[in-house]
Protein backbone atom coordinates (compact mmCIF):
# COMPACT_ATOMS: atom_id res chain seq x y z
CA UNK A 1 0.00 0.00 0.00
CA UNK A 2 1.50 3.19 -1.17
CA UNK A 3 0.58 6.49 1.90
CA UNK A 4 1.77 9.71 2.41
CA UNK A 5 3.64 10.18 5.66
CA UNK A 6 5.14 12.98 6.58
CA UNK A 7 8.57 12.94 5.33
CA UNK A 8 7.74 11.22 1.88
CA UNK A 9 5.67 8.24 -0.11
CA UNK A 10 6.96 5.15 1.02
CA UNK A 11 5.65 1.72 1.22
CA UNK A 12 5.03 -0.01 4.35
CA UNK A 13 1.65 -1.09 6.03
CA UNK A 14 -0.58 1.35 7.51
CA UNK A 15 -1.55 1.14 11.59
CA UNK A 16 -4.81 -0.88 11.95
CA UNK A 17 -7.20 1.78 12.33
CA UNK A 18 -8.64 0.44 15.29
CA UNK A 19 -5.17 0.70 16.82
CA UNK A 20 -4.79 4.06 16.45
CA UNK A 21 -8.11 4.83 17.48
CA UNK A 22 -7.00 2.87 20.81
CA UNK A 23 -3.97 4.47 21.38
CA UNK A 24 -5.37 8.37 20.83
CA UNK A 25 -8.27 7.30 23.82
CA UNK A 26 -5.71 6.40 26.33
CA UNK A 27 -4.45 10.50 25.85
CA UNK A 28 -2.35 9.88 29.15
CA UNK A 29 1.45 7.56 29.60
CA UNK A 30 4.12 7.41 31.55
CA UNK A 31 7.45 7.87 29.95
CA UNK A 32 10.58 6.23 31.54
CA UNK A 33 13.80 6.84 31.36
CA UNK A 34 16.56 5.01 33.29
CA UNK A 35 19.85 3.03 33.05
CA UNK A 36 23.05 2.94 35.15
CA UNK A 37 23.40 6.54 34.22
CA UNK A 38 21.06 7.05 37.30
CA UNK A 39 24.03 6.35 39.71
CA UNK A 40 25.56 9.87 38.40
CA UNK A 41 22.59 12.12 38.03
CA UNK A 42 23.51 12.85 34.84
CA UNK A 43 21.35 13.03 31.86
CA UNK A 44 21.05 9.66 29.55
CA UNK A 45 23.14 9.06 26.46
CA UNK A 46 23.99 12.65 26.13
CA UNK A 47 26.39 12.63 29.40
CA UNK A 48 28.80 9.41 28.11
CA UNK A 49 31.73 11.14 26.89
CA UNK A 50 30.71 14.74 28.27
CA UNK A 51 30.35 15.39 31.89
CA UNK A 52 30.86 11.24 32.40
CA UNK A 53 34.24 10.12 30.80
CA UNK A 54 33.16 7.20 28.26
CA UNK A 55 35.16 4.03 30.30
CA UNK A 56 33.31 5.21 33.60
CA UNK A 57 29.75 5.52 32.26
CA UNK A 58 30.07 2.44 30.30
CA UNK A 59 31.45 0.99 33.31
CA UNK A 60 28.55 1.76 35.20
CA UNK A 61 26.48 -1.04 34.84
CA UNK A 62 29.02 -3.35 36.79
CA UNK A 63 27.67 -1.75 40.15
CA UNK A 64 23.87 -0.89 39.02
CA UNK A 65 22.45 -2.58 41.65
CA UNK A 66 18.76 -1.31 42.11
CA UNK A 67 17.25 -3.53 44.97
CA UNK A 68 14.66 -1.50 45.42
CA UNK A 69 13.02 -1.79 42.03
CA UNK A 70 9.56 -3.05 42.05
CA UNK A 71 7.41 -2.95 38.68
CA UNK A 72 3.91 -3.70 40.67
CA UNK A 73 4.93 0.05 42.64
CA UNK A 74 5.78 1.93 39.45
CA UNK A 75 2.72 1.21 37.63
CA UNK A 76 0.82 1.78 40.39
CA UNK A 77 2.37 4.92 40.39
CA UNK A 78 0.85 5.12 36.83
CA UNK A 79 -2.35 4.12 37.35
CA UNK A 80 -2.71 6.81 40.63
CA UNK A 81 -1.78 9.50 37.78
CA UNK A 82 -4.10 8.72 35.18
CA UNK A 83 -2.13 7.30 33.13
CA UNK A 84 -2.88 4.66 30.65
CA UNK A 85 0.20 3.48 29.25
CA UNK A 86 3.98 3.26 29.78
CA UNK A 87 6.82 3.31 27.55
CA UNK A 88 9.94 2.41 28.74
CA UNK A 89 13.43 3.04 27.77
CA UNK A 90 14.96 -0.53 26.62
CA UNK A 91 18.11 1.00 25.36
CA UNK A 92 19.16 4.43 24.93
CA UNK A 93 21.59 5.73 22.75
CA UNK A 94 24.28 4.52 25.63
CA UNK A 95 23.61 1.33 24.13
CA UNK A 96 22.64 -0.28 27.51
CA UNK A 97 19.99 -2.66 27.10
CA UNK A 98 16.98 -3.10 30.18
CA UNK A 99 16.70 -6.36 29.01
CA UNK A 100 18.20 -10.13 28.72
CA UNK A 101 18.92 -9.44 25.14
CA UNK A 102 20.77 -12.70 23.18
CA UNK A 103 22.71 -10.16 21.14
CA UNK A 104 25.51 -8.20 23.05
CA UNK A 105 26.59 -8.77 26.99
CA UNK A 106 25.84 -5.36 27.72
CA UNK A 107 22.63 -5.67 29.26
CA UNK A 108 21.22 -5.75 32.33
CA UNK A 109 21.38 -9.37 33.22
CA UNK A 110 25.23 -8.87 33.78
CA UNK A 111 24.98 -5.94 36.03
CA UNK A 112 24.89 -6.93 40.05
CA UNK A 113 20.56 -6.80 40.05
CA UNK A 114 20.46 -9.38 37.32
CA UNK A 115 17.12 -9.39 36.61
CA UNK A 116 15.09 -8.83 33.66
CA UNK A 117 13.71 -5.14 34.42
CA UNK A 118 11.68 -5.17 30.72
CA UNK A 119 10.16 -8.44 31.85
CA UNK A 120 8.98 -7.50 35.11
CA UNK A 121 7.68 -3.95 34.12
CA UNK A 122 5.86 -5.67 31.38
CA UNK A 123 3.97 -8.35 33.33
CA UNK A 124 2.97 -5.65 35.93
CA UNK A 125 1.45 -3.92 33.17
CA UNK A 126 -0.51 -6.62 32.05
CA UNK A 127 -1.45 -7.34 35.32
CA UNK A 128 -2.40 -3.85 35.86
CA UNK A 129 -4.43 -3.32 33.03
CA UNK A 130 -1.79 -1.01 31.65
CA UNK A 131 -0.75 -0.42 28.16
CA UNK A 132 3.27 -1.36 27.68
CA UNK A 133 5.46 0.42 24.85
CA UNK A 134 9.17 -0.01 24.52
CA UNK A 135 11.40 2.79 23.69
CA UNK A 136 14.73 2.04 21.57
CA UNK A 137 17.35 4.02 20.00
CA UNK A 138 17.57 3.77 16.32
CA UNK A 139 21.37 5.43 17.06
CA UNK A 140 23.90 3.51 19.40
CA UNK A 141 27.16 5.38 20.51
CA UNK A 142 28.37 2.20 22.33
CA UNK A 143 27.77 -0.71 19.12
CA UNK A 144 31.11 0.24 16.81
CA UNK A 145 28.98 -0.40 13.91
CA UNK A 146 27.18 2.52 14.40
CA UNK A 147 29.09 5.49 12.38
CA UNK A 148 29.24 7.64 15.18
CA UNK A 149 30.04 8.03 18.93
CA UNK A 150 29.86 9.96 21.72
CA UNK A 151 29.75 13.03 22.74
CA UNK A 152 26.35 13.70 21.71
CA UNK A 153 26.82 11.29 18.73
CA UNK A 154 29.62 14.25 17.40
CA UNK A 155 32.51 11.86 16.89
CA UNK A 156 32.63 9.79 13.86
CA UNK A 157 34.21 6.39 13.68
CA UNK A 158 37.34 5.45 11.58
CA UNK A 159 35.55 2.48 10.48
CA UNK A 160 31.54 1.01 10.73
CA UNK A 161 29.39 -1.54 9.09
CA UNK A 162 25.76 0.02 8.94
CA UNK A 163 24.07 -3.55 7.55
CA UNK A 164 25.62 -5.27 10.40
CA UNK A 165 24.21 -2.66 12.93
CA UNK A 166 20.56 -2.82 11.12
CA UNK A 167 20.83 -6.85 11.50
CA UNK A 168 21.37 -6.01 15.08
CA UNK A 169 18.91 -3.23 15.67
CA UNK A 170 15.98 -5.67 13.54
CA UNK A 171 17.13 -8.66 15.45
CA UNK A 172 16.93 -6.83 19.25
CA UNK A 173 13.49 -5.24 18.39
CA UNK A 174 12.21 -8.78 17.16
CA UNK A 175 13.14 -9.68 20.94
CA UNK A 176 11.29 -7.12 21.95
CA UNK A 177 8.30 -7.62 20.25
CA UNK A 178 8.62 -11.26 20.27
CA UNK A 179 9.36 -11.89 23.94
CA UNK A 180 7.51 -9.13 25.73
CA UNK A 181 4.68 -8.52 23.31
CA UNK A 182 2.18 -7.84 22.29
CA UNK A 183 3.14 -3.91 22.66
CA UNK A 184 1.23 -0.67 22.50
CA UNK A 185 4.35 0.79 20.31
CA UNK A 186 7.72 0.84 19.55
CA UNK A 187 9.27 4.05 20.13
CA UNK A 188 12.09 5.06 17.88
CA UNK A 189 14.72 7.73 18.90
CA UNK A 190 17.10 10.11 16.71
CA UNK A 191 17.67 7.89 13.36
CA UNK A 192 19.30 10.76 11.23
CA UNK A 193 21.93 13.04 13.74
CA UNK A 194 24.97 14.28 12.92
CA UNK A 195 25.29 13.30 8.94
CA UNK A 196 23.95 9.66 9.88
CA UNK A 197 21.20 8.82 8.11
CA UNK A 198 19.44 5.68 8.73
CA UNK A 199 17.40 6.47 5.18
CA UNK A 200 15.77 3.16 3.83
CA UNK A 201 16.46 1.49 7.03
CA UNK A 202 13.43 2.56 8.74
CA UNK A 203 11.46 1.53 6.07
CA UNK A 204 12.25 -1.78 6.40
CA UNK A 205 11.88 -1.39 10.50
CA UNK A 206 8.67 -0.71 10.07
CA UNK A 207 7.63 -3.54 7.94
CA UNK A 208 9.46 -5.82 10.23
CA UNK A 209 7.79 -4.31 13.27
CA UNK A 210 4.24 -4.75 11.27
CA UNK A 211 5.32 -8.45 10.42
CA UNK A 212 5.79 -8.98 13.99
CA UNK A 213 2.65 -7.36 15.02
CA UNK A 214 -0.05 -6.29 12.62
CA UNK A 215 -1.62 -4.02 15.29
CA UNK A 216 1.26 -2.40 16.91
CA UNK A 217 2.05 1.49 16.41
CA UNK A 218 5.87 3.20 15.79
CA UNK A 219 6.59 6.82 16.09
CA UNK A 220 8.03 8.56 13.28
CA UNK A 221 11.47 8.98 14.66
CA UNK A 222 12.52 5.73 12.87
CA UNK A 223 13.93 7.28 9.81
CA UNK A 224 11.18 6.78 7.99
CA UNK A 225 7.36 8.18 8.52
CA UNK A 226 5.80 5.85 11.17
CA UNK A 227 2.03 6.45 12.79
CA UNK A 228 2.24 9.38 14.83
CA UNK A 229 4.54 12.52 15.60
CA UNK A 230 6.72 13.19 18.55
CA UNK A 231 6.95 16.81 19.42
CA UNK A 232 9.68 16.71 22.65
CA UNK A 233 9.17 19.56 25.33
CA UNK A 234 6.58 21.24 23.59
CA UNK A 235 3.00 20.88 23.26
CA UNK A 236 2.00 19.70 19.64
CA UNK A 237 -0.16 21.99 17.26
CA UNK A 238 -3.70 20.82 16.50
CA UNK A 239 -3.80 18.31 14.38
CA UNK A 240 -7.18 15.89 13.60
CA UNK A 241 -5.42 14.22 10.81
CA UNK A 242 -1.83 13.02 12.07
CA UNK A 243 -2.08 11.45 15.19
CA UNK A 244 0.52 12.81 17.44
CA UNK A 245 2.00 12.62 21.25
CA UNK A 246 4.13 15.17 23.13
CA UNK A 247 6.83 13.79 25.03
CA UNK A 248 7.92 16.12 27.87
CA UNK A 249 9.07 16.02 31.67
CA UNK A 250 8.06 16.21 35.40
CA UNK A 251 11.71 17.08 35.93
CA UNK A 252 11.87 20.85 36.70
CA UNK A 253 14.92 21.09 34.52
CA UNK A 254 13.62 18.97 31.67
CA UNK A 255 15.93 15.82 32.78
CA UNK A 256 14.90 12.80 31.52
CA UNK A 257 16.94 10.44 33.52
CA UNK A 258 17.46 11.39 37.24
CA UNK A 259 18.71 14.38 37.72
CA UNK A 260 20.25 14.23 41.37
CA UNK A 261 18.40 15.71 44.90
CA UNK A 262 18.06 18.75 43.42
CA UNK A 263 16.45 18.24 40.33
CA UNK A 264 12.77 19.61 41.43
CA UNK A 265 9.45 18.86 40.00
CA UNK A 266 7.50 21.17 37.62
CA UNK A 267 3.60 22.36 39.37
CA UNK A 268 0.73 20.19 39.61
CA UNK A 269 -1.03 23.07 37.64
CA UNK A 270 1.72 22.74 35.07
CA UNK A 271 1.79 19.41 34.21
CA UNK A 272 -2.20 19.69 34.10
CA UNK A 273 -2.06 22.12 31.86
CA UNK A 274 0.24 20.23 30.03
CA UNK A 275 -2.26 17.37 29.66
CA UNK A 276 -5.05 19.89 28.88
CA UNK A 277 -3.64 21.68 26.07
CA UNK A 278 -2.33 18.02 24.89
CA UNK A 279 -5.91 16.49 24.51
CA UNK A 280 -7.29 20.23 23.33
CA UNK A 281 -5.05 19.88 19.98
CA UNK A 282 -5.69 16.22 19.70
CA UNK A 283 -2.66 15.04 20.75
CA UNK A 284 -1.40 12.33 23.43
CA UNK A 285 0.94 13.18 26.24
CA UNK A 286 3.96 10.67 27.20
CA UNK A 287 5.35 12.65 30.88
CA UNK A 288 8.57 11.21 31.92
CA UNK A 289 9.90 10.08 34.99
CA UNK A 290 13.60 9.66 36.12
CA UNK A 291 13.42 6.53 38.57
CA UNK A 292 16.63 6.86 41.09
CA UNK A 293 19.37 4.31 41.09
CA UNK A 294 17.73 2.26 43.76
CA UNK A 295 14.98 1.79 41.70
CA UNK A 296 12.11 4.14 43.48
CA UNK A 297 10.85 6.59 41.91
CA UNK A 298 11.60 9.87 43.78
CA UNK A 299 8.72 10.50 46.06
CA UNK A 300 8.68 14.10 44.76
CA UNK A 301 7.58 13.09 40.81
CA UNK A 302 5.09 10.29 42.55
CA UNK A 303 3.76 12.77 44.50
CA UNK A 304 3.21 15.39 41.85
CA UNK A 305 1.60 12.67 39.62
CA UNK A 306 -0.97 11.55 42.32
CA UNK A 307 -2.27 14.99 42.43
CA UNK A 308 -2.72 14.96 38.87
CA UNK A 309 -4.32 11.76 39.45
CA UNK A 310 -6.84 13.64 41.77
CA UNK A 311 -7.80 15.77 39.21
CA UNK A 312 -8.64 13.25 36.34
CA UNK A 313 -10.38 11.19 38.71
CA UNK A 314 -12.79 14.18 38.21
CA UNK A 315 -11.96 15.03 35.16
CA UNK A 316 -10.97 12.65 32.97
CA UNK A 317 -14.04 12.67 31.20
CA UNK A 318 -12.91 15.21 29.65
CA UNK A 319 -9.97 13.79 28.60
CA UNK A 320 -9.90 10.31 27.74
CA UNK A 321 -12.10 9.10 24.28
CA UNK A 322 -12.21 12.48 23.38
CA UNK A 323 -10.69 14.45 20.29
CA UNK A 324 -9.63 17.63 19.97
CA UNK A 325 -11.97 21.02 19.25
CA UNK A 326 -13.65 22.48 17.90
CA UNK A 327 -12.06 25.24 19.50
CA UNK A 328 -8.43 25.43 18.82
CA UNK A 329 -6.17 25.69 22.21
CA UNK A 330 -4.98 28.67 23.49
CA UNK A 331 -3.12 29.60 26.86
CA UNK A 332 -6.74 30.43 28.41
CA UNK A 333 -8.75 27.59 27.28
CA UNK A 334 -8.51 24.07 25.62
CA UNK A 335 -11.45 21.83 24.21
CA UNK A 336 -12.25 18.43 23.78
CA UNK A 337 -15.25 16.83 22.15
CA UNK A 338 -17.50 13.57 21.98
CA UNK A 339 -20.40 12.25 20.80
CA UNK A 340 -23.05 15.32 21.63
CA UNK A 341 -20.61 17.19 23.96
CA UNK A 342 -18.29 19.48 24.40
CA UNK A 343 -16.10 20.01 27.16
CA UNK A 344 -14.42 23.49 27.75
CA UNK A 345 -11.06 23.62 29.60
CA UNK A 346 -10.86 26.92 31.40
CA UNK A 347 -7.08 27.45 32.24
CA UNK A 348 -7.18 31.33 33.01
CA UNK A 349 -10.59 33.62 33.08
CA UNK A 350 -11.14 37.18 31.39
CA UNK A 351 -10.49 39.89 33.80
CA UNK A 352 -14.33 40.29 33.31
CA UNK A 353 -15.19 37.26 34.41
CA UNK A 354 -17.07 35.92 31.10
CA UNK A 355 -15.37 33.74 28.66
CA UNK A 356 -16.32 34.49 24.86
CA UNK A 357 -16.13 31.95 22.40
CA UNK A 358 -16.75 31.73 18.70
CA UNK A 359 -20.46 30.43 17.73
CA UNK A 360 -20.67 26.77 16.32
CA UNK A 361 -23.48 25.17 13.63
CA UNK A 362 -25.14 23.48 16.86
CA UNK A 363 -27.16 24.13 19.46
CA UNK A 364 -26.34 24.37 23.49
CA UNK A 365 -28.75 22.46 24.73
CA UNK A 366 -27.42 22.69 28.64
CA UNK A 367 -23.98 24.13 30.23
CA UNK A 368 -22.56 22.63 33.70
CA UNK A 369 -19.61 22.16 35.34
CA UNK A 370 -18.32 18.35 35.32
CA UNK A 371 -19.26 16.75 38.37
CA UNK A 372 -21.94 18.85 38.72
CA UNK A 373 -22.20 23.40 39.41
CA UNK A 374 -24.07 26.05 37.51
CA UNK A 375 -22.74 27.77 34.38
CA UNK A 376 -24.19 30.43 33.09
CA UNK A 377 -24.39 30.82 29.25
CA UNK A 378 -25.55 32.63 25.95
CA UNK A 379 -25.30 31.29 22.24
CA UNK A 380 -26.42 33.76 19.35
CA UNK A 381 -25.09 34.95 15.92
CA UNK A 382 -22.15 36.82 17.37
CA UNK A 383 -20.79 34.34 19.65
CA UNK A 384 -21.05 32.14 23.12
CA UNK A 385 -20.51 33.50 26.37
CA UNK A 386 -20.10 31.49 29.33
CA UNK A 387 -19.22 32.66 32.89
CA UNK A 388 -18.97 30.49 36.37
CA UNK A 389 -19.12 31.75 40.13
CA UNK A 390 -15.54 32.49 40.77
CA UNK A 391 -16.23 30.21 44.13
CA UNK A 392 -17.01 27.26 41.51
CA UNK A 393 -13.89 27.53 39.49
CA UNK A 394 -11.17 24.59 39.67
CA UNK A 395 -7.67 26.44 40.88
CA UNK A 396 -6.25 24.55 37.58
CA UNK A 397 -8.50 24.25 35.34
CA UNK A 398 -12.31 25.09 35.23
CA UNK A 399 -13.84 22.22 32.88
CA UNK A 400 -17.64 22.91 31.42
CA UNK A 401 -19.59 20.18 29.71
CA UNK A 402 -21.66 21.98 27.06
CA UNK A 403 -24.11 19.51 25.44
CA UNK A 404 -25.44 20.24 21.88
CA UNK A 405 -28.16 18.99 19.53
CA UNK A 406 -26.01 17.43 17.26
CA UNK A 407 -22.60 15.39 17.04
CA UNK A 408 -19.90 17.44 18.41
CA UNK A 409 -17.39 16.00 15.62
CA UNK A 410 -19.44 17.89 13.03
CA UNK A 411 -18.08 21.29 13.59
CA UNK A 412 -14.94 22.77 11.78
CA UNK A 413 -12.33 23.82 13.99
CA UNK A 414 -12.17 27.39 15.12
CA UNK A 415 -9.94 29.72 15.99
CA UNK A 416 -10.00 31.69 19.41
CA UNK A 417 -8.60 35.07 19.65
CA UNK A 418 -7.26 35.31 23.38
CA UNK A 419 -7.77 38.43 25.14
CA UNK A 420 -5.40 41.00 26.31
CA UNK A 421 -5.89 40.19 29.88
CA UNK A 422 -6.79 37.41 32.21
CA UNK A 423 -7.09 35.98 35.54
CA UNK A 424 -6.98 32.34 37.25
Amino acid sequence: MRIENSHSYHDWPIADPAAVEHWRSLRFGMFIHWGPVSLTGKEIGWSRGAQTPVEVYDGLYKIFNPTHFNADEWVSIAKAAGMKYIVLTTKHHDGFCLWDTKLTDYNIMNSPFHRDVVKELGAACKKQGIDFGTYYSTCDWYNTNWPATSPGGKTKRETSDMDAYEKYLQGQISELITNYGPLLTIWNDVPNHNGVNYGKRGADTIKLVRQLQPDILINNRTGDGGDYETPEQKIGNFNLDRPWESCMTVSKHNAWAWGGTNDGVKSVSACIEILVRGAGGDGNVLLNVGPRPDGVIDPAQANLLKEVGAWLAKNGESIYGTRGGPWKPTKEIASTRKGKTIYVHVLRWPESGTLKLPNIPAKIQTAQLLGGGAVKFSQSENGIKISVTPALRDSIATVIALTLDSDAMSIPATDVASPTSTIK
